[in-house]
């Protein structure tokens, strides 16, 4: 099972990426993805090792983006590719059976690719971008997901990313997506981590409504 809401974490320096993964696993998160760029794997080793006593002591899984040997080496729940060149056979045979592959994709024929090498779920972006970069690829929007979820027609989790707020949860599930991966609205109000589970109908929610 894949969870509904992944955590993509934030920060400024590798100790803000470990406060704020802290605070989406008190606040209820139930999948965190470490994701930093431009650290030393060394030093990426050592953060993949804090993080894993974080969300080891929360139940909360965690995702590293890329490190497929670094996610063997500290055991993490598994990997999320970012790259459609990383090749995802590579990283599914180098890692345990039990750890999940993830991927991101753009368009229909990056999710059919990833699906025939037999990922885990797959990470659709973007659903909107508010840096309108150079070269950056076409936001998705809802008619972009719709159109690829209905051609897919697969068992794959289909996980839509890319700039995603509470208003827009509802519309997005229409189109069949199974999940959605936050970054910004979460590390801005981590609160706002209990409004996104009840709008997924998350399992977590549905946990806390029974504990007496």
């Amino acid at each position: 099972m894949i969870p509904k809401l992944h955590y993509i974490s934030q920060g400024n320096s590798p100790k803000e990426h470990l406060e704020n993964i802290q605070k989406a696993c008190s606040s209820g998160a139930e999948l965190v993805q470490l994701k930093i760029a431009g650290i030393s794997e060394k030093k990426y080793l050592k953060l993949a090792l804090e993080a894993r006593e974080i969300t080891s002591h929360f139940q909360t899984r965690l995702i590293l983006s890329n490190h497929f040997k670094i996610a063997k080496e500290v055991k993490a729940d598994g990997v999320h590719l970012e790259d459609i060149d990383f090749c995802a056979t590579t990283a599914l045979e180098h890692l345990y059976t039990w750890q999940i592959v993830g991927a991101t994709a753009n368009t229909l024929q990056d999710c059919n690719s990833l699906i025939s090498k037999k990922v885990d779920y797959i990470t659709l972006s973007p659903f909107k971008d508010k840096e309108t970069k150079e070269n950056s690829t076409k936001d998705l929007g809802i008619n972009g997901f719709s159109l690829i979820v209905e051609a897919l027609k697969t068992e794959t989790p289909i996980i839509g990313a890319g700039g995603i707020t509470t208003d827009d949860v509802a519309d997005i599930l229409e189109t069949g997506v199974s999940g959605i991966a936050v970054s910004d609205a979460i590390s801005q109000n981590f609160d706002s981590i209990k409004k996104f589970n009840e709008l997924l109908n998350a399992s977590s929610t549905q946990e806390q409504r029974h504990t007496f």
